[in-house]
């Protein structure tokens, strides 16, 4: 398989990994109910603070990670195991229970949209492992490049559905929210069952070098 296969391979992954476990679908209604009573130019500006706060955490870790690795003395593999268990229980989660929501009776600031919706409904735990792993796997500039891109794809549709959040919510109902939140859940899980595999092959491999004579 070439560089350029390999690259697109990965950029599909990360973006399906990121955009799985952010899950702006469930996150707008959220957005929805503690803006409600904004007009709306100022909800749309809202809409971007959030997407541009979770963005940049994201981003940030995705650029620190190789250095965390290095300091800590962190392998690709022990992240990778480490973060898709994380990954598929925090899925569990989400089919069992909905989304990451901000406790009750926590009181909403006047402008909610650096937290607690960018941080911690957009980028939280969740997507901030997932990002630490992906990190972990892009090996070469173009598995870089295809992150990054994938990010931004990401955030960027996580932004257009928080603008249509109203309408998204209106239209979608209950039920389906509900449904859209288990799907999401389940392929979140099976992606991080996936990150556990590809963690625990590569240290199968490595003890099979070591061992040979």
């Amino acid at each position: 398989m070439s560089e350029v296969q390999n690259a697109t391979s990965f950029a599909i992954l990360a973006f399906s990994s990121l955009f799985s476990i952010i899950n702006p679908i469930s996150a707008a209604p959220i957005f929805a109910s503690m803006t409600d009573g904004l007009a709306r130019s100022e909800r749309r500006r809202s809409a971007v603070r959030a997407s541009t706060a979770a963005a940049v955490v994201l981003a940030v870790f995705s650029v620190a990670g190789g250095a965390i690795f290095s300091f800590f003395g962190v392998t690709v593999p022990a992240f990778q195991i480490t973060g898709g268990i994380l990954f598929a229980l925090m899925s569990l989660r989400t089919l069992e229970h909905g989304h990451e929501e901000v406790p009750a009776g926590t009181p909403a600031p006047r402008d909610p949209s650096i937290v607690p919706i960018g941080i911690p409904l957009i980028a939280g735990p969740g997507a901030i492992s997932t990002i630490m792993v992906l990190v972990g796997q892009a090996e070469t500039a173009q598995k870089r490049i295809a992150l990054a891109a994938a990010l931004l794809a990401s955030m960027l549709l996580t932004l257009l559905i928080l603008l249509a959040a109203p309408e998204i919510t209106k239209r979608m109902g209950e039920t389906g929210q509900r449904v859209t939140n288990k799907i999401m859940g389940l392929i979140s899980a099976v992606i991080g069952i996936q990150f556990v595999i590809n963690g625990v092959t590569a240290v199968a491999i490595q003890i099979l070098r070591e061992a040979r004579p």
